[in-house]
């Protein structure tokens, strides 16, 4: 039984063989190059087995999977054809004609040949900031433009002030959004590849919307438009009651939620129906931005050392943004913001409020009316937008128009971007 089993594999591997052989030595004669053999006999005298001993003879047979591989790369293929237009290809368009070319991995981008333009928030210019922007023709234009917008002389505050009422809101928003637009026409002189590299833009509070501008997902005109009214909004909420925002300093040992419980009951005491007292910016890991009624913020001054918290700073705003408080400015934001239209951008925007790239216009207008009552992830959208494999080169970064403020925040959230990073 087990020599008949032996005779029968034999056989069928001899047959095996023979085929492959056979089909290995047409190939090679003849493989879609129109060359035929030197010397061809078509005689009857030329049996099966004559042409079997002549392929054998010539060619080393395969075997296993060396076989089975040689056969694919061989099989079907219109690689070596120099005239392809009588044929009528098997495969859809695109497809590759060998394997070795699905195995050819197409050149990644180099991350140094893509940018990221970050834009700072409210409180961060000055009078006569913008003055050294105005060099650049356009810059003086989209300030005229506005201008007729706003229905004030915007340019005439920035460059004269006086800086109590440049730090308004209701006109510190619309002249920080202009000053950052202005900066970009520098940039647009000096390196004008950014505007075709950038992969990706984030702005910090208010400068959301100017990256949504930037990104072509907002018009300058309806940016301008929704810019104003937001200022307007938030000024009017920061009217209903004495508030502000604190940046503090948080120690390793530091007890912050406690500071703010503690600060609220501190100003329940003090006559305040509804205090607040929270964290409203992310700032990066050491630091954190609080805001809420006065008293509640009073209260952390005084105790700060109580609870490992220094470093404390007041911000030059009358608000207590990004918390409940700006509840009041939800209704004739949103009244705009509903009637604007968004387009998708041309690069990822980061929303302060997810720390994600928005995924449609949809979301856009959902964001931008949360992140007024809500707690800004700056931290996290950095983590996010630069995270990448251990020694993948960093994007190039420019800081538009916060004066190298958006630069310092990044070194201290990631130094090895910030090594990267240009303000403009």
């Amino acid at each position: 039984m087990f020599s008949s089993i032996t005779m029968l594999q034999r056989a069928l591997f001899g047959k095996t063989t023979y085929g492959l052989s056979r089909l290995l030595s047409l190939n090679r004669v003849n493989k879609f190059s129109g060359s035929v053999p030197a010397k061809e006999d078509d005689s009857p005298s030329n049996t099966d087995e004559s042409q079997n001993k002549s392929s054998t003879s010539d060619i080393e047979t395969p075997t296993g999977e060396e076989n089975v591989t040689h056969l694919l790369k061989e099989a079907a293929t219109y690689s070596d054809a120099k005239d392809t237009s009588w044929m009528t290809s098997p495969y859809p368009a695109g497809a590759p004609t060998s394997v070795e070319e699905e195995t050819v991995v197409k050149p990644k981008i180099d991350p140094l040949d893509t940018s990221i333009v970050l834009f700072p928030g409210q409180g961060t210019i000055k009078v006569g900031t913008v003055q050294k922007y105005l060099r650049f023709p356009q810059a003086k234009e989209l300030f005229e433009m506005a201008n007729e917008i706003l229905d004030f002389d915007l340019l005439k505050l920035c460059l004269k002030g006086p800086q109590e009422k440049l730090n308004q809101t209701r006109f510190n928003q619309p002249a920080t959004v202009l000053t950052s637009l202005a900066a970009l026409e520098q940039l647009r002189e000096e390196r004008p590849r950014v505007f075709e590299t950038c992969i990706a833009t984030a702005g910090y509070s208010l400068g959301e919307l100017t990256a949504l501008i930037f990104s072509g997902a907002l018009s300058f005109e309806d940016g301008v438009r929704l810019v104003s009214v937001r200022g307007n909004a938030m000024q009017y909420a920061s009217e209903k009651s004495p508030q502000g925002m604190l940046s503090v300093y948080c120690h390793p040992d530091a007890k912050l939620s406690e500071a703010c419980i503690n600060a609220q009951k501190w100003a329940l005491d003090n006559g305040v129906e509804e205090p607040v007292c929270q964290v409203a910016i992310y700032l990066y890991t050491q630091s954190k931005i609080l805001a809420g009624n006065i008293e509640a913020l009073e209260y952390i001054e005084k105790n700060a050392g109580k609870y490992k918290l220094s470093k404390l700073t007041r911000l030059p705003v009358s608000g207590a943004f990004h918390t409940k408080l700006m509840e009041p400015a939800l209704k004739s934001f949103g009244k705009m913001l509903y009637t604007t239209q968004f387009d998708n951008p041309r690069c990822q925007v980061y929303s302060n409020y997810k720390a994600h790239p928005y995924s449609n216009p949809k979301m856009i207008k959902k964001y931008l009316l949360k992140q007024i009552v809500s707690p800004l992830k700056w931290e996290q959208c950095m983590q996010l937008l630069y995270n990448r494999p251990l020694g993948t080169a960093f994007p190039r970064t420019f800081d538009v128009g916060s004066g190298g403020r958006m630069a310092t925040i990044l070194k201290l959230i990631n130094a090895k971007a910030h090594d990267h990073c240009i303000f403009v």
